[in-house]
């Protein structure tokens, strides 16, 4: 059973280490083997097919590095465009150092960017590599920035995170803020993401924002790394009509390994993962679950298993639950398969 997960936070937490650790490794830690979820080695163990490698931006980071809130009229605009601009270099140098460890580790995975690339390098024995950047605010309203992401070869962007950016809002116990649909620019951004081929994901994103894309998005619509809300009641989750809508798009969502999503308590073991897939499923039907599991994106809460080389514990479980395999190979592939050769 060939693997396909939808997100990861790996090249983030490579960066990170570069910067802290370079006088004392100057090598640094890489992606062959590390001590993270998510590593070749990993993978491997796992059965791999593609990784969906995130360049994840925390704009509120570089905000208050900034001191944007003393800031106000031209100068406040002025300044968050600034701190855009550094935003979106710093997802530039992600990339760069990415594509990196792709070339460095050609014998085992390639940097991919559709889905006749994905089945050459599955017959060549290789695994495949989807960049995809997590933060859209990095665009700062300007369209060539979009494009220049899909010429570095960026495939998939998460329109914002935690925080308003130029798109649009993000998911909020504030019922105001969820009701809040997309920008000007974020409309925009969705056509150009379908004109270019490009997989709009509304993982984050508020209930207005999320209506706004299904309805205006020609091309299926992902939820790359979100569970069932009617299990878990988090805002980052979806409803039952949302899991509904993105179905009938013809999208998909990816089971999110983080507990605090998972379950409330946020102590969350395989019968957790299995209840949200189940769920889903019965909501959305087989053609819509998918696996994005957020490692080395959180680090509190408890789950089951630690890493990515864990997951056929998972495949274990659904297969002791009845799913046959024809339906665990959609929520383990064939369903992301199929949307990235529709979009892509």
């Amino acid at each position: 059973m060939r693997l396909i997960d939808m997100h990861c936070d790996t090249i983030s937490l490579l960066v990170q280490e570069d910067d802290v650790n370079l006088e004392k490794n100057p090598f640094g830690v890489n992606l062959r083997q590390n001590p993270f979820c998510v590593d070749l080695e990993k993978m491997k163990k796992a059965g791999s097919m593609a990784q969906f490698f995130a360049c994840f931006i925390n704009m509120k980071k570089f905000m208050e590095a900034n001191d944007c809130s003393r800031l106000v009229g031209d100068d406040c605009l002025r300044m968050k465009s600034e701190v855009c601009t550094q935003a979106y270099k710093s997802a530039l140098h992600m990339i760069d150092r990415a594509q990196k460890e792709f070339a460095e580790n050609a014998d085992l995975i390639s940097l991919t960017t559709n889905y006749e690339e994905l089945i050459r390098n599955a017959e060549n024995g290789k695994m495949s590599a989807f960049l995809t950047v997590e933060e859209g605010g990095i665009l700062d309203g300007n369209r060539n920035r979009l494009d220049h992401l899909y010429e570095k070869g960026v495939r998939l962007m998460t329109l914002l995170w935690n925080g308003e950016n130029g798109i649009g809002y993000p998911n909020s116990r504030d019922a105001q803020i969820m009701n809040n649909g997309l920008k000007k620019f974020g409309f925009e951004t969705v056509e150009r993401m379908n004109e270019l081929g490009m997989i709009v994901d509304v993982s984050h994103l508020s209930d207005g924002g999320f209506w706004d894309v299904v309805k205006h998005s020609e091309k299926p619509v992902v939820a790359s790394h979100s569970n069932a809300r009617v299990l878990c009641p988090h805002p980052r989750n979806l409803t039952d009509e949302m899991i509904r809508a993105l179905a009938e798009k013809g999208g998909i969502a990816g089971l999110n390994l983080y507990p605090y999503f998972l379950n409330e308590s946020g102590k969350a073991g395989i019968d957790d993962m299995v209840r949200h897939i189940e769920h889903m499923y019965y909501v959305g039907g087989e053609e819509f679950v998918a696996l994005g599991t957020d490692f080395d994106g959180f680090d509190d809460g408890e789950l089951e298993f630690k890493n990515i080389g864990e997951m056929n514990g998972l495949y274990e479980a659904l297969k002791k639950r009845k799913f046959n395999d024809s339906q665990i190979e959609k929520f383990w592939s064939g369903n992301a398969l199929r949307v990235i050769r529709e979009v892509l």
